[in-house]
């Protein structure tokens, strides 16, 4: 049996453990704190806290499976974005904070006063639908997603932030939906080309692969989408659009080619190209 260990030796030696991870610290603060079933900031206050051979286990377990590339919220069961508690599985993506910068570009272009009427195509976890909807409690937010599990978490966690001026809807894209029927459409769709797959890190292979790989270029969800967009805007309508950091380029000329104005893209804080927006005429 190995002796009692202190939450902070427990937290040095899960640092060594974690050492292939580019935060070890915090996914070791973040396993700890889920396997004693309190707030991370409780660590600092109780550090020489012995740990039971039950809160032992479980947290090397937790600590193992990071090791292998597993997520932090897959093992947690829940993550932040845009200061919103997010419960997560693995059936949908993480939320990146890159995929803050397309709310926040989503909520310069959608300011407070109309109700206006927003769909979050591929809602995953229903991240973006939720931040949107907890800003501008006065519009109207469709989320949508191909696949039941995504929109079962989705509702979920939209239920309980109280996001109640929304719905989630079973689609592919904009398919089912009739002429002129949003102000604005967001997504963070598939946008990694599948020959992409060899340079990734081990992280991405615990993650849907529906939700990340976009045909040869990565470009195949983001051509459909801007294809079918100007159909479903309303004059003035915003289609703002999370993608790769070499894909600028050929979204802005889709957007072109498709007849959208004011065009724009956005940098990410590692100073990448990632969102990029155009308004329907």
């Amino acid at each position: 049996m190995s002796p009692p260990i202190t939450v902070a030796e427990a937290l040095r030696q899960a640092v060594d453990q974690l050492g292939v991870s580019s935060s070890p610290r915090l996914d070791a603060e973040l396993l700890l704190a889920e396997s004693l079933a309190v707030p991370r900031t409780r660590l600092y206050s109780d550090p020489e806290r012995v740990l039971d051979a039950g809160t032992c286990a479980t947290f090397r377990t937790l600590v193992r499976e990071r090791g292998s590339g597993k997520p932090v919220p897959y093992l947690t069961g829940r993550t932040e974005f845009f200061s919103l508690d997010l419960a997560i599985n693995d059936t949908v993506l993480v939320p990146r904070p890159e995929t803050e910068l397309l709310v926040e570009v989503a909520l310069e272009l959608c300011l407070p006063g109309p109700a206006l009427h927003v769909a979050d195509l591929g809602t995953g976890s229903g991240a973006i639908a939720a931040a949107i909807a907890r800003a501008r409690p006065a519009f109207f937010v469709t989320a949508t997603d191909r696949f039941l599990p995504a929109l079962k978490l989705a509702r979920a966690n939209l239920t309980r932030l109280n996001a109640f001026n929304t719905r989630v809807l079973v689609a592919d894209w904009l398919r089912p939906f009739a002429n002129r029927v949003f102000d604005a459409i967001l997504t963070n769709p598939p946008y990694v080309a599948d020959t992409e797959r060899s340079e990734l890190g081990p992280a991405l292979g615990f993650e849907p692969a529906a939700a990340l790989y976009a045909g040869a270029d990565g470009l195949s969800a983001l051509v459909a989408i801007i294809e079918d967009a100007p159909r479903c805007l309303t004059a003035g309508g915003r289609l703002v659009l999370e993608h790769g950091e070499r894909q600028g380029d050929s979204v802005r000329e889709l957007l072109r080619i498709r007849g959208f104005d004011s065009i724009s893209t956005r940098r990410d804080l590692a100073g990448r190209e990632r969102v990029t927006a155009g308004v329907r005429p």
